[in-house]
């Protein structure tokens, strides 16, 4: 099964949701993940959808 790492995006938004909490629902294991997703190298907060490239994260 190759992952969609769209629905990855979508649920790695949600902090409650680990990366191998989602790698195990789609079945895929966590490099798998971090393959389709190379985002992840760069941490979860740059999966947000507002999150900018280069800039920290407004609070």
């Amino acid at each position: 099964m190759t992952p969609c790492p769209r629905h990855a995006r979508g649920l790695l938004t949600d902090p409650e949701n680990t990366i191998t909490s989602i790698a195990k629902l789609l079945g895929v294991s966590r490099t798998t993940l971090y393959k389709y997703v190379p985002e992840l190298a760069a941490g979860r907060d740059s999966l947000a959808p507002n999150a900018r490239v280069g800039l920290p994260a407004s609070r």
